[in-house]
């Protein structure tokens, strides 16, 4: 099968060069708001939308203009990247921005004496932490609080895995509990790093002595950077944690059902508008900031390429009643769950912890997704009996948008 997986590194690059790469991305970002005001500008004179290969002969355009001649100074490759960043945004609804500059050509990497070649920038040190497998394909620079990073993606075909586990887990996702997970015999729990909640009072104190700060004087930048570190820390912690979680889980199962969440929705705000205020404003707050500091919707994702890379699979199922439904009878009622952590049938008196309930019932839901198709390469063991395993399985359809 053929594996895309990207490597990324932190660059150390020289001053010029540091001056260049913020110039391009300044660039970058000037073509795509510049590309932006010219589709709206269109959209209001009633014409139709134009298409990327359009607007790359604009860009063409541009840089050989006499008003901004400067564009020659960047690699077009960036420049072009923006216009697809923004078609992307386009067809998605504005949901994403273009990011910083990225080199797909053009673009040499030696590992033995841990340097990359970028055009228009030349050699550039990097901290070569592990080797680089397949053949480059593109290369993203990135800054991320004062530090240059290069993400190095390849493409190699590697034999297709196949699982040694023939287990399979429920992983029921919240807040109190990271995830509860239920593989047939016996229960796991992940608690919450809180990775947000850790370094809460410690980011606001430092964005209270910023904003005391006269704006982008060297107090003020100051104080930004150490915000930024902060966010870096953040942000470094819960990405270890979500990779150990997703890489331990993986390897020790083949098939991973999980709940089809819409976070998006889930952490929306309660505040409504003027004429129709929304209710327990503070307590939705404190509920998306958790739910947002879970990272569940990077879990998944790392748990789904992971999930192909050793031989298995994801599959999500819908996340309806699933704390509320009885393991035992399958009754399905509200007053079922009476408390966060206790879930009591009403029908057959069945009594468990909720979570556990919930995970029991998403993996049951997603042995059922997969019943009844005949090219598993393999089976798993379930209480005994003998079902479809997901390994070597088509996608089921949330799944696939899930990749």
């Amino acid at each position: 099968m053929l594996r895309r997986q990207p490597f990324k590194f932190r660059i150390e690059p020289t001053g010029e060069q540091q001056r260049k790469l913020r110039q391009f991305a300044g660039m970058t970002r000037f073509v795509f708001n510049k590309a932006l005001a010219l589709q709206q500008a269109n959209r209001e004179a009633g014409e139709k939308y134009i298409g990327y290969v359009p607007m790359a002969k604009q860009l063409t355009a541009w840089r050989n203009s006499d008003e901004t001649p400067w564009l020659k100074e960047a690699p077009v490759h960036p420049l072009q990247h923006a216009l697809k960043d923004l078609d992307r945004a386009y067809q998605n609804f504005f949901a994403k921005r273009a990011d910083f500059p990225r080199f797909p050509k053009q673009i040499k990497l030696d590992q033995g004496n841990r340097r990359i070649f970028l055009p228009k920038l030349g050699w550039l040190r990097y901290r070569h932490s592990r080797p680089v497998r397949g053949t480059l394909k593109n290369v993203t620079v990135s800054l991320s609080a004062c530090h240059w990073y290069v993400s190095i993606q390849t493409e190699r075909e590697v034999a297709s895995p196949l699982h040694a586990s023939r287990l399979a887990v429920g992983i029921d996702l919240g807040v109190v509990r990271f995830a509860t997970l239920w593989d047939g015999h016996k229960e796991t729990v992940l608690e919450p790093l809180g990775s947000f909640a850790r370094h809460q009072h410690r980011l606001a104190r430092a964005q209270r002595q910023m904003a005391r700060k006269n704006k982008f004087g060297r107090n003020w930048l100051k104080a930004k950077a150490r915000v930024r570190r902060l966010h870096r820390q953040i942000g470094n912690a819960r990405h270890d944690y979500l990779h150990k979680a997703s890489h331990a889980i993986s390897k020790s199962h083949a098939l991973a059902c999980v709940e089809n969440l819409q976070v998006s929705n889930m952490s929306r705000s309660a505040k409504g508008s003027a004429e129709q205020p929304g209710r327990n404003v503070r307590q939705k707050t404190g509920l998306n900031r958790s739910i947002l500091d879970q990272g569940w919707g990077e879990f998944r994702r790392q748990l789904d390429y992971k999930a192909q890379w050793a031989g298995g699979w994801l599959v999500a199922v819908p996340p309806q009643h699933t704390s509320q439904q009885c393991p035992e009878c399958g009754h399905t009622d509200a007053d079922n769950r009476q408390t966060q952590s206790l879930f009591l049938c009403v029908a057959c008196g069945h009594s468990e912890n909720a979570d556990r309930v919930a995970a029991r019932n998403i993996r049951e839901r997603g042995l059922k997704t997969l019943e009844g198709q005949d090219d598993a390469r393999f089976a798993c063991e379930v209480n005994g009996a003998v079902r479809p395993s997901a390994a070597g399985t088509r996608r089921s359809d949330d799944a696939a948008k899930a990749a």
